[in-house]
């Protein structure tokens, strides 16, 4: 976990949400099963940079929709491949992990979602399940994000991409998978955003058990099994799915 998701809300949407202005270009799309490479909605929280460059840290922050891609890529890497083993990050140990701890202390986002899925083991078959919130709200992932350029090529236009921090499952999740995304609450949206604010050891323990109380846990059909298939009959309730093929469980699309 975690390793697919749905977001669904338009950029409108999520401006009103966060109260922050779309920088998507245009190019954000509704996407019924996310999967790593993919480039979705994120948000984060800056301070303006002048006409140099320079960041401006006496100024505002200004707090953005932006498109990343799923799977962080560390600014040190040599090749961006890299980023399809890291779409997620352990909170337990990301400070100590060189490919995290500097976006941690200093490029956190938001991770916007209607809700993720999750597949539970039965023996060899594997249901897969999509948590999802009681509400229009949505649910919202801690997660990291940084800026990579190709070694010596410093005018090379930068790919942005960005990891999910996981936790251990909190109440009933726990019957399905051991890990779960970091859930956090509006209330801690601004601590987690703040560009100043270096040190977040606080924000990183699993979500209340209140707020998980909260979430349904919808069995879905196999159709989410391969990345090609999309669109809102994935998110539909189903009595039990049929066995699944581990085959295309976790293919990626091509990128």
């Amino acid at each position: 976990m975690c390793g697919r998701y749905a977001a669904t809300k338009d950029p409108a949407a999520l401006m009103e949400e966060f109260a922050a202005v779309d920088l998507t270009g245009g190019e954000a799309q509704r996407d019924h099963n996310v999967a790593p490479t993919k480039n979705v909605v994120t948000v984060v929280q800056r301070h303006p940079r002048d006409a140099e460059g320079t960041v401006l840290e006496d100024e505002p922050a200004v707090r953005s929709l932006r498109l990343m891609r799923w799977g962080l890529v560390p600014f040190w890497a040599k090749d961006p491949k890299a980023g399809a083993k890291m779409i997620n990050a352990r909170a337990e140990t990301a400070r100590e992990k060189p490919a995290f701890r500097r976006a941690l202390s200093s490029r956190r986002c938001l991770v916007p979602a209607e809700g993720w899925f999750e597949w539970k083991r039965d023996g060899k078959e594997k249901e897969p399940f999509f948590m999802t919130g009681p509400g229009a709200d949505s649910l919202v992932f801690g997660g990291i994000w940084e800026s990579w350029r190709p070694k010596g090529d410093d005018g090379a236009e930068p790919l942005i991409t960005f990891s999910v921090l996981t936790t251990d499952s909190v109440g009933r999740l726990t019957d399905v998978h051991h890990r779960m995304p970091l859930l956090l609450p509006r209330a801690r949206w601004d601590e987690w955003l703040d560009p100043d604010r270096e040190e977040v050891a606080e924000l990183l323990a699993p979500p209340a058990a209140e707020l998980v109380d909260t979430l349904e846990l919808r069995p879905v059909s196999s159709l989410v099994n391969n990345v090609r298939n999309n669109g809102p009959q994935l998110l539909d309730r189903v009595e039990a799915s049929p066995a699944l093929d581990d085959a295309a469980l976790f293919e990626l699309p091509s990128s």
